[in-house]
């Protein structure tokens, strides 16, 4: 009896160490644990899209390991430094999508990078966490729930990038932006009517932003509504990822079995169609894994914003909650045929630097907010 109360007390003594190891890294140990399972799940995935490329799976792993750094340090940033800083990121965030207009690298179509020779990234992944924070910082100093001013405020505020980043053009990314944004805004508690209002101004809207679309925008929307329209042209993306979801079936074919991407009919099949190479392989198990992640990823971020202790984090870590969920939403509603293509990635999986890097300081951040709140009631 004695010696079961002492390995008792023994294991307690290990997890309160472990626990308090954990608080002063300020790591969230549950977030961090989901975030890593997602993330290998991810280049397991990525490596028989790439068709065993090795190369390209140390690439993604140097860019992983990249975005745990810069977790690590803004994890120990306390919100207090952020509340001071998230106006100048954000002035440097629109800084940065106007040098793209004038000296920004072209790639498929687009000018979305910077290219520094040793790197390239993107300024509009980094805007997508930047802006709702941003309209999460204005609204936090306003009296709350927001009124017609900084309602206002706060579109402005997600319309100057959002036009930016159109004009690049990427108005997948766009309206990613505009939505987190809105996002946040109903975290404030906004009224009824202010809500309507909105969803009343959005449908008057939708003509003007038809007439300003590239003809290739307007394209992707007639081929989401009709894909068989033009089987060979622009409805060919969806109509070869809905083929290989649906010919994984319930087991799937099995890794680096699948015939869609390993035969090069699935196009973009390691950035931004991978979810379809998930679920040719690993079929509905396999991508309901997948799904149960980023659930539970998703709700332990809602749960630190519940947590909070302030307007400033408790919207700061909605917020970055809801924009994960939205891109997560956004991309597989895309390669499922339930949305438009829209060219976005899908976060944490799809090959690409500035997604992954982006999106681990997003979570940096929410560590930020709840470690340093359970430090300080401590």
């Amino acid at each position: 009896m004695q010696n079961s109360n002492f390995m008792q007390r023994l294991m307690q003594q290990r997890q309160s160490q472990n626990k308090s190891i954990f608080n002063l890294l300020h790591l969230d140990l549950p977030l961090l644990i989901g975030l890593v399972l997602i993330l290998a799940y991810g280049l397991i995935v990525l490596l028989s899209a790439s068709d065993d490329n090795y190369a390209v799976l140390y690439k993604q792993l140097s860019r992983i390991v990249l975005g745990f750094v810069v977790m690590f340090i803004c994890a120990q940033i306390p919100p207090e430094k952020y509340r001071l800083w998230v106006p100048w990121i954000y002035g440097v965030g629109v800084f940065l999508l106007i040098i793209v207009l004038f000296f920004g690298h072209t790639g498929k179509g687009a000018e979305r990078w910077i290219n520094l020779g040793f790197f390239r990234f993107q300024p509009s992944e980094f805007m997508k966490i930047t802006v709702p924070i941003m309209v999460a910082w204005y609204l936090s100093e306003t009296s709350l729930p927001p009124k017609i001013k900084p309602l206002l405020i706060s579109a402005g505020l997600m319309l100057v990038p959002a036009l930016l980043i159109i004009k690049q053009p990427d108005l997948g990314t766009a309206l990613v932006i505009m939505i987190a944004g809105v996002g946040v805004v109903l975290f404030a508690g906004i009224g009824w009517r202010w809500l309507l209002s909105l969803v009343g101004v959005i449908i008057i809207s939708i003509p003007i932003l038809w007439h300003f679309m590239h003809g290739y925008q307007r394209q992707r929307i007639l081929t989401f509504i009709n894909p068989d329209r033009d089987p060979l042209g622009t409805g060919y993306h969806i109509i070869q990822s809905k083929i290989a979801i649906g010919s994984g079936g319930f087991w799937g074919k099995g890794w680096f079995n699948g015939t869609q991407s390993h035969l090069n009919f699935l196009p973009e099949h390691s950035t931004d169609f991978i979810f379809s190479v998930l679920g040719e392989e690993f079929g509905l198990v396999g991508a309901t894994l997948l799904l149960l992640l980023y659930l539970y990823v998703v709700g332990r971020a809602l749960t630190i914003a519940y947590r909070a202790t302030d307007n400033f984090t408790r919207l700061i870590a909605g917020s970055l909650a809801f924009t994960f969920f939205l891109s997560v939403f956004v991309n597989i509603g895309m390669v499922c045929g339930i949305l438009p293509v829209v060219g976005l990635p899908l976060p944490l999986i799809s090959y690409g630097g500035t997604s992954v890097v982006t999106v681990l300081a997003g979570f940096g951040i929410l560590m930020s907010i709840h470690t340093h709140k359970r430090i300080v009631k401590q």
